[in-house]
């Protein structure tokens, strides 16, 4: 049903962080698989990845690495984003019914003030991207990064939260 996508670059911990949380997605059968993306890391990011089952691309195009998600609909997220309470129901209810891209909500405690907001671009990724693959697949151009590919899209708000993952490097 869902491929989720993570682009890294020595993010292992952040990496552990998001795979644990989207655990539960796979117990229910939203999530069939996860592909990371890896820009040349030289810490343990290869090693979480294969132990939580996940294809781990150390060179990589991305058009391929669409082509091979077996998910009709791609959620692409940050490494170190945790999706929150309720996610699970809400994006199957929404793959089920909705067809334009989606973005959740960001968690309360990490909205950024309001000045902050106005005059600040939030990273692409921020809020993650859930969008069919077809939706990715028409927009990919080659050399293309996820980043790329996922600026400027048009989405859908979620309810459902997530703490973006600059909270987590924030703590760190």
């Amino acid at each position: 049903m869902l491929t989720v996508l993570m682009e890294c670059s020595d993010h292992e911990t952040e990496l552990a962080q998001t795979l644990s949380g989207l655990v539960s997605g796979a117990v229910e059968g939203l999530v069939s698989d996860v592909a990371v993306l890896d820009r040349g890391s030289s810490d343990g990011s290869a090693r979480v990845a294969d132990a939580a089952g996940c294809r781990f691309y150390r060179e990589w195009v991305l058009s391929d690495v669409l082509l091979a998600a077996r998910g009709e609909w791609l959620l692409f997220i940050e490494p170190g984003a945790r999706l929150q309470k309720g996610w699970i129901d809400e994006v199957m209810e929404y793959i089920a019914s909705g067809s334009r891209p989606a973005r959740f909500s960001l968690a309360r405690h990490c909205r950024r003030p309001f000045l902050k907001r106005l005059v600040g671009r939030a990273q692409p990724l921020e809020h993650g991207l859930l969008l069919t693959k077809r939706q990715a697949l028409s927009k990919v151009a080659p050399g293309m990064d996820v980043k790329a590919l996922v600026s400027g899209l048009k989405a859908v708000r979620l309810s459902s939260e997530l703490i973006p993952a600059r909270s987590l490097r924030a703590a760190g």
